[in-house]
């Protein structure tokens, strides 16, 4: 990020369709503070040499129990930084796409920060994206997704824009 010169962390998310083209969004808030809140796609960093799709898989099993994935082609990438739980985080987040018949979730393997700041999950439409007031990362993940789901996957990832918050 911008006059930072720590490294970003390595960061794999998945962007999950369910049966009907509904997205699977975390719903996350800073710790101690449950009015500052927003929805998110699940994922996390890399541990140790797990490629970015080991860590997709693994992420998306630890924070909701699905397992039964079908993994697709990377769709965008993005730079951001945010302050959450009282540090600055800087990060190289790479989205893929991802379908299952799966629709139930259990977040049975959230680490000690994700069960002080996660509570709960929910699939949404397009148009449910479109219509809400909260808070949804990446910001324009509404757009996003209706053109994946009218167009089908980019050729090639997309760059989308940098967020700082």
């Amino acid at each position: 990020m911008p006059g930072d010169a720590s490294p970003l962390r390595r960061v794999a998310r998945v962007v999950l369709l369910g049966p009907d083209n509904r997205v699977l969004l975390l719903h996350g808030h800073e710790p101690g503070d449950s009015a500052d809140a927003w929805w998110f796609t699940p994922g996390g960093g890399l541990e140790g040499a797990e490629t970015r799709e080991q860590a997709a898989l693994r992420e998306l099993r630890e924070e909701t129990g699905i397992t039964e994935v079908v993994l697709g082609p990377l769709l965008w990438r993005r730079t951001c930084s945010f302050s959450f739980a009282g540090r600055r985080w800087n990060q190289d987040e790479w989205y893929y796409l991802a379908r299952t018949a799966q629709t139930a979730t259990v977040a049975e393997g959230l680490t000690e920060l994700e069960r002080s700041s996660v509570d709960g999950a929910r699939w949404w439409t397009c148009a449910e994206l479109e219509a809400t007031s909260e808070t949804v990362y990446p910001t324009r993940l509404a757009s996003l997704l209706r053109r994946l789901l009218r167009e089908g996957p980019p050729s090639v990832p997309e760059i989308i824009a940098t967020e700082i918050a």
